[in-house]
């Protein structure tokens, strides 16, 4: 398999990251383009954009990206970077705005999709665990359509002191649970700004970071399926808070 992202650094892939990453606070080291690739405006656009922040781009064959990258949807484009930058925890503990917290979600495109949608709806920061759950990877970026690259992500050994942390910052802590005890989103008070927990692919919330919850919320289930996947209700919960 061709290695195109040289020790430390990673490959990032599709028009929308790479366009992204390099708006973003990453050191850029290649841009790498499919030979064939049609270069309409967007990719001049993108090429233009490299060459203003000094970054060599290679024209390459399309197989080489194809198997670099593992088959993804790449769009003829990817981008040599370095690592995701990681937010410091206690930055996120003193930032004005509502926190996100992902309780040890572990599929790539739920991780990215909520990334994007806690971008989009201008959260202070997102915090994740260091083991058992999805990283800020290539994938994830990619599943964020790079609104990542713009967001402050943390990742803590424990979760749930992080959460007793963002309450000293006088946040309440708001669990998405559809189990006993939770209430309609909808129809409850929920002080501002706060933090809003979305528990993991199947299992949900765990019951430990449960105890750490101010309240419990759920979304009303009206149709016939009686639960949402995490993204999409995670997403739901937190452009309630924003319309808040």
């Amino acid at each position: 398999m061709p290695v195109l992202a040289r020790t430390g650094r990673e490959l990032l892939y599709g028009r929308n990251p790479v366009l992204e990453a390099l708006r973003g606070r990453r050191s850029i080291e290649r841009l790498f383009i499919a030979e064939g690739a049609r270069e309409d405006e967007r990719l001049r656009g993108l090429m233009r954009l490299a060459t203003e922040r000094g970054v060599e781009i290679d024209r390459i064959p399309r197989l080489m990206l194809d198997d670099a990258t593992r088959g993804a949807n790449h769009q003829g484009i990817a981008l040599e970077a370095e690592p995701y930058r990681y937010a410091e925890f206690e930055d996120l503990v003193t930032a004005p705005g509502t926190v996100l917290v992902l309780d040890h979600l572990q599929d790539p495109q739920n991780v990215g999709t909520l990334f994007r949608a806690a971008e989009a709806a201008g959260v202070a920061g997102v915090v994740i665990a260091e083991d058992r759950a999805a990283a800020v990877t290539p994938a994830v970026v990619n599943a964020s359509a790079g609104a990542v690259e713009h967001l402050h992500v943390a990742a803590v050994p424990n979760l749930a002191r992080a959460l007793e942390a963002l309450k000293g910052s006088g946040r309440w802590v708001a669990g998405l649970d559809a189990g006993a005890g939770a209430t309609n989103i909808f129809a409850t008070e929920i002080p501002t700004p706060a933090v809003l927990v979305v528990g993991a692919e199947g299992t949900g919330l765990g019951a430990n970071l449960r105890k750490h919850c101010d309240l419990l919320l759920a979304l009303p289930m009206r149709g016939r399926v009686d639960s949402l996947n995490a993204a999409t209700a995670g997403a739901i919960a937190i452009y309630e808070l924003l319309r808040r």
